[in-house]
């Protein structure tokens, strides 16, 4: 059985964030809870923990549980508020173990059971909307502004089967910060980093929490570790030496587990969607390789007659696939990264 608990020495409970986070001396730790709630009588709220070290340095920010069915960087990051040291932090770390609580307790993979709403959809959010537009808001007007650099850690979610790597987004308009968001992925100790093309205009909305961070002119990157809706204490354990490392590379902390690890980077992706509702049969998992033309799956109906086989539209490694047999008009089958 897992047990959760956040700490148990909260300083502050409803204040407002912004007020903490200029008022809280060095080496110290605020854990306050920020409260939404909607037109739709939804109530909620947003844990943030402030963790002052010794000296002044960068804030950097580490959100989990956008999605809340994605465990191990939630896990990850309740384990990190009890391992984490001030005096011996040099900088400041802002943390949202959970941000998205009603699809955590409520065990709900992709969207906020209470409106609907799938969080990572919904940056920059709004002020006086539902309750994941709020949240959204929140990260995007109060967390990113105060942020040197936004780490958004994430898993695979219920149906999802995921390799492990890092990413971020290929912003040419912005070499230094973009610069700085690939060195910390180089030397986080992941395998795989995913670089994404970056082609946002500033009046379009973001959608996902660290394209927000970019598109607000922040160094932004995300892990994603673990899978299919389970904690594996492996992925738990990869999260954690991969933020260890980036603030060691920061120097904001000098606990640094970095190994030599043989770096992929993955440049480019390709999305199979499906084109109809059906049942996913494949023999593949995320991490293998294959060829473009080559038969990777198929979908078939309740009678079990094929009404679609699926072949891999480029050569490259599967990056992340539905792990779970059903699929929906749309949904992403697989993404293929080289």
């Amino acid at each position: 059985m897992i047990m959760l608990a956040f700490s148990v020495n909260v300083i502050v409970a409803q204040e407002d964030f912004t007020s903490s986070f200029n008022k809280a001396q060095r080496l110290s730790r605020t854990d306050i809870r920020t409260a939404v709630s909607d037109n739709q009588n939804n109530n909620s709220h947003i844990p943030v923990s402030i963790i002052k070290g010794k000296a002044e340095g960068p804030v950097f920010t580490i959100v989990a549980g956008v999605h809340g069915y994605e465990y191990p960087p939630i896990i990850a990051t309740q384990e990190l508020l009890n391992e984490i040291d001030e005096g011996q932090l040099t900088g400041t770390l802002v943390i949202i173990p959970i941000a998205n609580i009603p699809s955590f307790y409520g065990r709900s993979p992709f969207v906020n059971p209470q409106d609907h709403l799938n969080l990572n959809r919904t940056f920059p959010g709004k002020p006086d909307g539902s309750v994941t537009e709020q949240i959204a808001d929140f990260i995007t007007n109060t967390i990113i502004p105060v942020s040197d650099i936004f780490l958004d850690i994430h898993g695979g979610d219920a149906s999802e089967d995921l390799l492990p790597f890092v990413c971020y987004y290929n912003n040419e308009q912005k070499p230094e910060k973009t610069g700085l968001a690939r060195q910390l992925a180089e030397t986080s100790g992941f395998q795989y980093i995913v670089s994404y093309p970056y082609t946002l205009k500033d009046d379009q909305p973001a959608k996902y929490a660290f394209k927000q961070a970019v598109q607000l002119g922040k160094t932004a990157l995300s892990i994603e570790s673990g899978k299919l809706g389970n904690v594996q204490e492996e992925a738990v354990a990869l999260t954690k030496r991969g933020i260890y490392n980036m603030l060691a590379e920061l120097e904001m902390y000098p606990q640094s587990t970095e190994e030599n690890i043989a770096i992929t980077q993955l440049k480019n992706q390709v999305y199979m969607r499906a084109e109809s509702q059906g049942i996913f049969f494949s023999d593949l998992r995320s991490g293998d390789t294959v060829k473009e033309g080559e038969v990777v799956g198929h979908v078939q109906d309740e009678f079990g007659k094929v009404s679609i086989e699926l072949k891999a539209p480029h050569s490259g490694i599967i990056l992340y696939k539905i792990g779970t047999p059903p699929v929906n008009v749309g949904e992403t089958i697989m993404c293929i990264a080289y």
